[in-house]
């Protein structure tokens, strides 16, 4: 008696975790990174600049809930004045001259507006087709590299490729199945 409740029991469980499994998930996830523990992320934790007081407290900006403010640190434009260049190029809206005539060859065929949208549908579709299989669901394991394999490039099997015709290749690190 005692052996059929503990197979009862074991069935039950197997089909709830097969259950849970098989919900569908609105995105699938292939590579199951979460924090699973309640502590803050560190690096999500940016010190921002020391208040200062502005020159006129008449004209001051509108205020933007949820957008930046001029505490905030800004690496990136802060990394770009360093280096010489011009900050304000990280907010320019718009097509910059200079980029006018690359941009008027590469479209010289045409060019579809929605390829953006187009993609992200169709990579959506691949995903919740190679979502993997019932148990790495249920146990969370990472699929994303072997459901992308079919569209990765072989980099030995294409710098073997370039060198047999004669193509000058970089060197690049030796191939790992043969050492």
């Amino acid at each position: 008696m005692r052996q059929a409740g503990a197979r009862g029991l074991a069935v039950l469980a197997a089909g709830l975790v097969a259950l849970s499994a098989c919900s569908p998930a609105a995105e699938p996830k292939l590579l199951n990174l979460r924090n699973t523990t309640r502590t803050p992320d560190e690096f999500s934790i940016l010190p921002t600049l020391p208040l200062e007081r502005p020159p006129d407290f008449v004209t001051l900006p509108e205020p933007t809930p949820g957008g930046s403010n001029r505490t905030d640190p800004q690496p990136k434009a802060d990394a770009l004045a360093v280096l010489g260049g011009n900050p304000a190029a990280l907010t320019r809206e718009g097509i910059p001259a200079s980029e006018a005539a690359l941009l008027a060859h590469t479209g010289r065929y045409g060019r579809d507006p929605g390829i953006r949208a187009r993609l992200a549908a169709e990579d959506l579709e691949y995903r919740r087709r190679n979502d993997g299989r019932l148990l790495e669901r249920a146990f969370n394991v990472n699929v994303y590299f072997r459901a992308y394999r079919p569209m990765s490039l072989d980099q030995y099997a294409a710098l073997e490729y370039w060198r047999l015709l004669g193509v000058a290749t970089p060197s690049a690190p030796p191939d790992p199945a043969f050492e």
